[in-house]
């Protein structure tokens, strides 16, 4: 029996890793049926902000605004490509935690598609990477995308350099 997955979530940070896995995981909704919802996520982490000694909230609503912006670019991308249940939202806390843990249990998500992390070795060692938690600690299958559409291996570092969303 085929699995078909009802409810994918896809993190958004802005990364060349997570338009890979948008256009992925647009591809599995429109095989999977049209009950698959796409969920997208945007988290702002908040733990950025604690070390600003000024904090000022109009920072918050002009990241806010930006992640919202850029949501919208998907979600038509996505009815462009025949999707027709797709959602989103911004959140605002720890990533790891919001991405592997809260929003699948309150969406009841049963796949993640999440693009794999451009962290170096120490970067990882130092911070931890946001893949590598969620895929360790989610519930629910988890897809860590590394290539494109085509299955061809991910631009190098040097090659998507500057890699900017254009909607």
């Amino acid at each position: 029996m085929l699995q078909r997955y009802k409810n994918i979530l896809v993190p958004i940070d802005g990364s060349y890793e997570a338009e890979l896995a948008f256009k992925k995981a647009v591809e599995v909704a429109k095989r999977n049926g049209k009950e698959t919802k796409l969920q997208l996520v945007h988290v702002v982490d908040t733990r950025a902000f604690q070390n600003i000694s000024s904090f000022d909230t109009a920072m918050v609503e002009q990241v806010t605004e930006t992640a919202r912006k850029t949501m919208d670019g998907y979600v038509k991308e996505a009815k462009e490509a025949g999707l027709e249940n797709i959602s989103y939202s911004v959140e605002y806390g720890a990533p790891k935690v919001i991405i592997a843990k809260d929003l699948p249990k309150e969406l009841g998500t049963d796949l993640i598609m999440i693009g794999a992390t451009g962290l170096n070795a120490v970067e990882r060692l130092l911070i931890g990477s946001v893949t590598e938690y969620v895929t360790r600690t989610a519930d629910c299958d988890v897809l860590v995308v590394r290539t494109d559409l085509d299955n061809k291996p991910a631009l190098s570092k040097e090659q998507r350099k500057g890699f900017q969303r254009k909607d």
